[in-house]
């Protein structure tokens, strides 16, 4: 398997990934997907004994996790390392006009990793996608801006031979007129509990390969 006994887990990314953790509280999971992943494996494979801590931010780009990454990764030494970040650096393009470009996100998105795998050789790293799934017509431009974002995320993953979550496609796939966007997030970005599942279990049933 991908996990292994002992890991320590650790979450990172923007407000997905926080979830609205108590960051006064170093063992706050957050509502979402991180929580709903710990209580799976605690409760189906004791055995693992594996520990999980959340460090995701609400409305960070990847420029913030960048300059947050040796307080919050690498001083930390986790075993894993699952990142889920992006959707923000094409977000503030168009409601604060600060544009990360392909160039400067694979640089930041790079660092990440590269620097993690510095600290620690052995880290296993699952990278999940950037996802959107429109509400507004206005939102459907926001994938020219999006999708060069994710080809990078997945370009790396093949790079630095990590797993690799395909987000946007999980979600695309799971679309139906029954379960719409308005179904999997509240506003296009952030996932309802349903939204939440979904992506726990694609962790889930991934990293137990």
């Amino acid at each position: 398997m991908f996990l292994q006994k002992n890991d320590f887990i650790l979450f990172q990314g923007d407000s997905i990934t926080d979830c609205s953790r108590n960051k006064l509280n170093r063992n706050d999971l957050g509502e979402g997907y991180v929580n709903l992943i710990h209580h799976f494996l605690t409760k189906e494979y004791p055995d693992l004994q594996v520990s999980c801590m959340n460090k995701g931010i609400y409305g960070n780009r990847t420029i913030d996790l960048k300059l947050r990454w040796r307080f919050d990764c690498l001083r930390l030494e986790p075993t894993v390392l699952s990142l889920l970040a992006g959707i923000n650096d094409t977000w503030r393009r168009y409601d604060f006009n600060l544009m990360t470009s392909e160039e400067r996100f694979r640089d930041h998105y790079r660092y990440l990793i590269e620097s993690s795998l510095e600290r620690m050789p052995d880290l296993r790293i699952i990278l999940m996608s950037p996802f959107l799934l429109p509400h507004k017509e206005e939102q459907v431009l926001w994938f020219e801006d999006l999708n060069p974002k994710i080809d990078i995320v997945k370009s790396l993953a093949a790079e630095y031979n990590t797993l690799y979550i395909p987000l946007q496609e999980i979600f695309n796939a799971s679309l139906t007129p029954e379960h719409d966007a308005h179904y999997f997030t509240i506003d296009g970005v952030h996932p309802t509990p349903e939204g939440h599942m979904l992506i726990a279990k694609e962790w889930i049933k991934r990293s137990l390969e």
